[in-house]
């Protein structure tokens, strides 16, 4: 043991290369949503028997946690995995198991070494959620959106107009060359820079991967249509029409009076009100006069 130690030891000071070592049997592991797996982790004997394992797991938001540390499995994986040796074994596994592994093993002499492992839990589309417009006006752009949350590995798109396949470059498929659409399978858009009423047509989106069937979403016919003029003139004339007639029929009322008359108003008088003298009666006019009652 001492002998390894001193080799590994000698090896790693003249060639500067660790012979620490941690490994996967399959780094990219697919299995179907609801079954068991097992994901694999293995080190080398130059970290003793002592050594250090712990598991991490990385969901797609990119929101890291502990699966396996301080030699116990933590709470929120305790009922469905478990640890055999430096493996983990799932017994079951959700579409939320997306994401990637790390298998991590520390010495008691501070040596370190990690193995990942991406695990893709495999889900079939289901049907995508379409927003196609019924009616579009020529030369305007146009998004058509497909979309599917539940499948996994993410599913791709393809779009179908009146049941013939759109192919994705139609720039290079005969009798697609006058097509000006761009189609983005990542994210399921069909887009028009500018619609012709030759896009006018029944449309579908399609999602699909490895994990099942494809599933569509409904039909829907767009129409493309030119920009009515006509009617826009005819709705500004009706308008004015009606504006003119309501003016008149004002001017009519007012004339024969139906309407109410502004009456002027006169200036009230300012009344001051002076209290009786305390000393005559109502016709007191300020001068002390004697009364009849008076007496000296």
């Amino acid at each position: 043991m001492f002998f390894a130690w001193l080799v590994s030891t000698l090896l790693f000071a003249t060639t500067g290369v660790s012979s620490f070592s941690v490994t996967t049997s399959n780094a990219n592991v697919q299995v179907k949503e609801n079954e068991g797996v097992d994901l694999t982790c293995s080190y080398s004997a130059d970290f003793g028997e002592s050594a250090r394992v712990e598991w991490k797991f990385k969901d797609l938001t990119g929101s890291q946690k502990y699966i396996y540390y301080n030699g116990k499995t933590t709470s929120t994986y305790g009922n469905r995995v478990t640890i055999y040796g430096s493996n983990l074994r799932f017994s079951k596994v959700t579409r939320l198991d997306n994401g990637m592994y790390d298998c991590e093993v520390s010495g008691v002499n501070s040596q370190f070494g990690e193995a990942r492992v991406k695990l893709t839990v495999l889900v079939p589309p289901s049907p995508p959620l379409c927003r196609i417009p019924s009616s579009v006006t020529t030369g305007k752009s146009t998004t058509l959106s497909c979309h599917d949350r539940d499948g996994s590995p993410p599913p791709q798109y393809r779009w179908y107009r009146n049941n013939v396949l759109l192919p994705p470059e139609p720039s290079k498929m005969s009798g697609f060359q006058n097509s000006t659409y761009v189609l983005n399978s990542a994210n399921g858009n069909l887009e028009f820079p500018a619609v012709r009423k030759t896009d006018t047509a029944e449309y579908l989106c399609e999602a699909f991967n490895n994990a099942g069937p494809p599933q569509r979403c409904r039909a829907v016919n767009m129409e493309v249509r030119d920009i009515n003029t006509g009617g826009i003139v005819a709705g500004v004339i009706v308008g004015l029409l009606l504006l003119a007639l309501l003016v008149v029929g004002i001017w009519y009322a007012h004339k024969k009076g139906y309407l109410p008359q502004m009456t002027e108003s006169k200036p009230k008088t300012n009344v001051v009100y002076q209290p009786p003298s305390v000393y005559g009666g109502e016709d007191d006019d300020g001068e002390f006069k004697q009364k009849s009652s008076f007496v000296v």
